[in-house]
């Protein structure tokens, strides 16, 4: 049998929906509107970076960024994510949620406004600056995602916790809206002041410099405001109950910021916390044999989904563009000029991001208590795995004119099953399964095992879609296995998805300790683990 919850705990599981929890969402989930803002606007300005710093008006066509820059350029960020996971996760584990929330919005806040300050009197200069930069840019981001989660997971009660942390997660999908809309008024007001020919009639006129170089940092500094703003109520939140009990095991505490929170009157039990925390069942480190035990399947369900997931999910969003140009959606380049380009890269990303990825979301946010985890994440592995093959094999017959809207929807659809699928299951779950001691750097493992997915995505795929004909590829790329094959390989990358989203424990309805065992007595323990095995919802 279950040992008996603590009461600051089981009142914050049964708490009624209140101001607090939209309150929370709200503080959490505009670090996530920042973080994906910065992390996909990007590959908005990628094109227009290739043209200002690379282009040679004697070429028939304008300047890309090398594959190596452009490589640096959109990856760069990824890897500072991955690391800011692996350590902000372990951080918030050791010295607490919100001692560690508030460094890494300053540091989002910083390097954003600098990564639009980059400067060089040469392109060089100028695009190591700036990867120098995204990097730090993307270690804050990878804080931000362990601990958010981790912060929601324990603020929520156990009836609607997945809807309340899979909204945080959410204000993603607001947040890629956000960023083609900031590069549609920026672009379209520049584009309007100077009225410049394409490169096609002109090459030297179709850029205007320096005005059109500050385009690109615009877009990029944007990203610092959402982040400042939020930074005064996150410095507010008390830290959570859960760790302050569990982890820091200040009973006194955890009642008396919890009955501020709830504004009811709750006991401090110390004797109870005290005789929890030195239970020998919860004395168990990472890279112990009780916890590999324990926990070990359910990490590597974690751990592998998202790598799989963010494949597929960081190379659609990062090759959207030539995706787009491959239908005729987005015209040669040499028959636009800069600033229009950007306009009409940023127009096709924000008409998928309104039709397909943010719908997505929120359809999580309405079904996950319902659904449940598992059930969402297989459907959605399903059905990207389905579209994406119904996308890659008969390729050709989608690139004809007449049935682009087609693909077009098709590849929404795609998106809206990530998003209402694994994009936010694998979030949730992670913050949910782990105990108290070690949820944060549990998350943060899995994160990074999902921004490792991301860099095989962002830097794979940018080869892989190249053309085979040498003649149809990006200037200094050479030949890769064409969209249809890469559109094949990422429906491969869906069904190993599905294979291993059988490791994945549901989680619906069910306390944060009574998930990870943390309340369990010690001579229950054969029992509970039986119970805690079980992967697929009966």
């Amino acid at each position: 049998m279950a040992g008996q919850q603590l009461g600051v705990l089981n009142a914050l599981d049964v708490a009624k929906t209140q101001w607090y929890h939209f309150t929370a969402i709200v503080i959490a989930g505009m670090g996530f509107f920042t973080d994906a803002y910065d992390l996909f606007c990007i590959s908005l300005v990628t094109k227009l970076l290739g043209r200002i710093y690379y282009t040679d008006i004697k070429d028939p066509k304008p300047g890309v960024l090398p594959p190596n820059v452009q490589a640096a350029v959109t990856g760069v960020a990824l890897c500072g994510t991955l690391a800011g996971q692996l350590f902000f996760g372990w951080l918030g584990d050791k010295m607490g949620r919100k001692r560690v929330y508030g460094l890494t919005l300053m540091l989002m806040v910083v390097c954003s406004i600098a990564s639009g300050l980059s400067f060089g009197s040469s392109a060089k200069g100028v695009i190591a600056t700036l990867c120098f930069f995204r990097f730090w840019l993307g270690f804050g981001i990878g804080g931000d995602y362990p601990l958010s989660a981790t912060i929601m997971s324990e603020y929520a009660n156990k009836k609607t916790r997945g809807a309340f942390i899979a909204a945080v997660f959410a204000m993603q999908g607001f947040g890629i809206l956000a960023g083609g809309i900031v590069a549609l008024i920026v672009s379209s007001s520049f584009d309007h002041h100077y009225k410049v020919p394409t490169y096609k009639e002109n090459p030297q006129a179709s850029l205007v410099l320096p005005a059109f170089d500050y385009v690109w940092r615009i877009i990029l500094m944007f990203g610092a405001v959402p982040a400042a703003l939020t930074y005064y109520w996150r410095m507010k939140m008390p830290e959570t109950a859960r760790y302050t009990a569990l982890v820091a095991k200040n009973a006194k505490q955890a009642a008396s910021d919890m009955s501020k929170v709830l504004q009811v009157d709750l006991e401090a039990e110390e004797e109870k916390v005290k005789e929890i925390t030195e239970s020998q069942t919860q004395k168990f480190g990472l890279f112990s044999k009780e916890f590999a035990k324990r926990h070990g399947l359910h990490l590597l369900g974690t751990t592998t989904t998202w790598f799989l997931l963010d494949i597929a999910f960081y190379s659609q969003n990062l090759f959207q563009k030539d995706i787009f140009s491959a239908i005729g959606w987005i015209p040669p380049s040499q028959n636009m000029n800069a600033i229009h380009e950007v306009y009409r890269i940023a127009r096709a990303q924000t008409l998928i991001a309104l039709c397909s990825t943010v719908p997505g979301y929120w359809f999580t946010v309405a079904f996950i208590d319902y659904m449940g985890r598992f059930a969402i994440q297989l459907m959605g592995f399903i059905f990207m795995t389905i579209f994406m093959f119904a996308l890659a094999i008969p390729y050709d017959h989608w690139t004809k004119k007449e049935n682009r809207i087609g693909f077009v929807v098709m590849y929404s659809l795609t998106f809206f099953f990530s998003n209402f699928g694994p994009n936010a299951t694998t979030f949730v779950v992670p913050a949910e399964i782990f105990p108290a001691r070690l949820r944060s750097t549990c998350h943060g493992i899995s994160a990074a095992a999902g921004k490792a997915g991301a860099i095989v995505g962002a830097f794979g795929f940018l080869y892989a879609s190249q053309s085979k004909d040498p003649k149809k590829t990006d200037k200094g790329y050479p030949t890769g296995i064409g969209v249809k094959n890469s559109l094949i390989m990422l429906g491969v990358i869906n069904f190993l998805g599905i294979i291993f989203t059988l490791l994945v424990p549901e989680s619906k309805g069910k306390s944060l300790e009574e998930l990870s065992g943390e309340n369990e007595d010690e001579g229950a323990e054969a029992i509970e683990m039986q119970g805690s095995a079980r992967t697929v919802p009966v």
